[in-house]
């Protein structure tokens, strides 16, 4: 993996990309995990602040609008850091230029879409916080210098300038919700943290901003990124019915709980979007080398699935608690909703990195079909389920479509490395977390104790300790190779 071209590497880089992407990782570990948190707590401390019907509304302005934005989710950025161009500069205005292009495109969209979504949700007090979250568009725009640092693996400088935009949120959104603004908090929050990050980018950008189309280079961009858009949009028209059958069948306070127990899963899968994030780049690098690309992805996904795995089945054991003793009596109809996003999200995180492997090859179209595959087996199950049986009929649906994709997924992967081994990969993953499981289970059994926040925390302490000892003698060979990448590398 060392014969990389230097111009794919952080300046003055010592070391092989092995080195540079387990230090990256460490680094975006760090960096993502603690914003995220931030942004977890953020949710929590507001969840706890607001009522579940103004947390509605914030749910619906962001499944609404926010998820449009996904409609063009690594169709601009994904190209850039995949292509080779001998003038790199030229190369990022141009992917510039199809970025302010792309969202002015969404601005349109998205303006004349709230008030269709008003309408059909029948709740006009989205419009105005809608409108001003509308602002965040042109703002994150222009965080695409943000791409450079990324895809010359200069991840400390790109986490830093990432950093502006959760922290101020964060302190802007608490701030107003302590003081009684309501979802308003929340949106104004989320426009402030934007615009935060958008003026560091831009000053910190390595390149000059500028406009360059280049009708030559559009046909790469749309038959990389067409397939892209088209999975993003299946994402968005799934969220989107979702949210709209819940609110309509469950009122404004379902609908906040879908979007809490959507959020608390989503963190879930942080820790592998961490490791696929930061191996990205390199991937693109090797992306000619099938042998390296199997080594990455599976060594890849077994340190993703450390921290997926027992989150999910963690989620699932101790969901009532988190309920009862941190959101109270009336979030209580989301507990079995919860407990099944947290087995989702465990076993979801079996190859859950495998789109990055396909977009660094250039074969984006198998996730554009796996797209349409969850979408339609969504509206198709999961909704027909939330209206028949609502919060318990949707998380059977969302179980079973979520198993669909994942049997897609691995079909894809056995194609496009044959060697992969599907059933001793999931019983690697999943071994750590059966002691930890089955100890609690069985405390809880022997002790019969009156449940409490004492007894909970004990059982989730008890829980965490055999699991890291679990993982350990299951990926101590694993472990101790990355820890060899992050010593320092001699020079000279």
């Amino acid at each position: 993996m060392s014969t990389v071209s230097r111009e794919r590497l952080p300046p003055g880089a010592t070391g092989g990309l092995r080195h540079i992407a387990a230090r990256g990782t460490i680094v975006n570990a760090a960096f993502i995990i603690g914003l995220d948190t931030l942004n977890l707590a953020r949710a929590l401390i507001v969840g706890a602040l607001i009522v579940p019907g103004d947390y509605g509304v914030w749910t619906i302005l962001l499944i609404s609008l926010g998820t449009l934005g996904f409609l063009k989710e690594g169709v601009v950025s994904d190209k850039y850091i995949q292509q080779d161009d001998v003038d790199q500069e030229r190369a990022f205005q141009r992917a510039f230029t199809l970025e302010v292009i792309l969202n002015s495109i969404l601005f349109v969209i998205v303006a004349i879409a709230l008030p269709l979504f008003a309408l059909a949700y029948g709740e006009p007090k989205i419009l105005l916080p809608g409108v001003v979250l509308m602002t965040a568009i042109p703002a994150a725009t222009f965080q695409a210098p943000l791409w450079i640092f990324y895809r010359q693996m200069r991840f400390l400088e790109q986490r830093r300038l990432q950093a502006i935009d959760p922290v101020v949120a964060f302190v802007v959104t608490v701030g107003l919700a302590a003081a009684g603004a309501g979802y308003w908090s929340l949106v104004i929050g989320t426009v402030a943290g934007r615009m935060a990050a958008a003026a560091v980018a831009v000053h910190a950008s390595p390149y000059k901003l500028a406009f360059v189309f280049d009708r030559g280079r559009l046909g790469e961009y749309v038959s990389f990124g067409t397939p892209l858009f088209v999975a993003s949009a299946s994402r968005v028209v799934g969220v989107q019915v979702l949210v709209f059958a819940g609110e309509a069948e469950l009122g404004l306070a379902g609908a906040g709980m879908i979007g809490l127990a959507s959020s608390i899963r989503a963190y879930g899968d942080r820790v592998d979007a961490i490791v696929t994030q930061t191996l990205y780049p390199g991937i693109c690098a090797i992306k000619d080398r099938k042998d390296l690309l199997f080594e990455a992805f599976v060594k890849s996904n077994r340190l993703g699935l450390m921290w997926g795995m027992p989150f999910g089945v963690g989620l699932a054991l101790f969901a009532p608690d988190l309920i009862e003793y941190v959101y109270g009596d009336e979030w209580e109809p989301a507990v079995g909703l919860l407990q099944a996003f947290g087995l989702i999200a465990a076993f979801n995180h079996i190859g859950y990195n495998w789109t990055a492997f396909f977009r660094a090859s250039g074969e984006t179209k198998p996730i554009g079909v796996l797209a349409v595959v969850g979408m339609t087996a969504m509206i198709g199950i999961a909704v027909p389920l939330l209206l028949a049986d609502g919060l318990d009929g949707l998380a059977i649906g969302m179980a079973i479509a979520a198993g669909i994709t994942i049997v897609g997924r691995i079909w894809y992967l056995t194609r496009f490395f044959p060697s992969f081994q599907i059933l001793v990969h999931s019983a690697r993953a999943i071994a750590p977390s059966v002691p930890a499981v089955a100890a609690v289970l069985l405390l809880r059994v022997a002790t019969d104790m009156d449940r409490s926040p004492g007894v909970a925390i004990v059982e989730l302490a008890l829980y965490s300790v055999l699991t890291i000892a679990a993982t350990w003698a299951v990926e101590r060979d694993l472990l101790r190779e990355v820890r060899g990448y992050l010593r320092p590398v001699p020079t000279g």
